[in-house]
């Protein structure tokens, strides 16, 4: 297997069509695993939607460097093939970064992939509402407050890409309580057919 960089355009099909919030993020970063010259998953990275979180990670001096893991796709999601993609992805960003991703509870994702790459375990999210588009879906863009829509808990997660000066400063410097990893069953999803015939598991 092999993790390289691809064009954010190349990992819509499986955004829109594979995994379960079926929207394109922000992408500033695309990765894709390769089995030979098959690609079997895909990762994206850009950045978090709050300015609030990318400066309360580590304070606002380093907000800038801070980017979200927002999209972890598979096709069949075989033993040790996500943090394969996960690790080898991280190493292939600008250092220092911070990195920020989240397991969404109501999907049953307790977020062992990142427990198994060394993520720092922060705390959980609370369930809240918070403005969306017009689509039923969140939106950083929409001004209509009248839109509500649903935001449940999700488990935090951040790791520091950088030299063992910069992880020991962001240690120093991050804002949020290191707390043991959430334990508990993780959801793997039933098969979902693409419109190409092929297939994935989500997770």
């Amino acid at each position: 297997m092999n993790v390289i960089p691809i064009e954010p355009k190349e990992t819509y099909d499986w955004l829109l069509n594979m995994h379960y919030a079926k929207r394109i993020p922000q992408i500033m970063k695309a990765f894709g695993l390769y089995d030979g010259n098959k690609l079997i998953g895909v990762t994206t990275y850009g950045i978090p939607a709050s300015p609030s979180l990318c400066i309360g990670i580590c304070g606002k001096e380093y907000s800038e460097i801070v980017l979200e893991l927002n999209r972890l796709c598979l096709l069949n999601n075989n033993k040790n093939e996500s943090s394969f993609l996960v690790s080898n992805s991280i190493k292939q960003l600008p250092k220092p970064t911070i990195v920020v991703s989240y397991a969404d509870t109501a999907q049953g994702h307790v977020g062992y992939v990142y427990q198994a790459t060394n993520f720092l375990f922060t705390g959980t999210t609370k369930e809240r509402t918070d403005m969306g588009g017009r689509d039923g879906k969140h939106s950083r863009h929409n001004k209509d407050s009248s839109i509500r829509v649903f935001r449940s808990a999700k488990h935090r997660y951040i790791l520091f890409h950088g030299s063992k000066t910069d992880k020991k400063k962001f240690r120093k410097l991050l804002k949020y309580s290191v707390l043991p990893y959430p334990k508990g069953n993780t959801n793997r999803y039933d098969v979902i057919h693409k419109p190409s015939t092929q297939i994935i598991m989500e997770f």
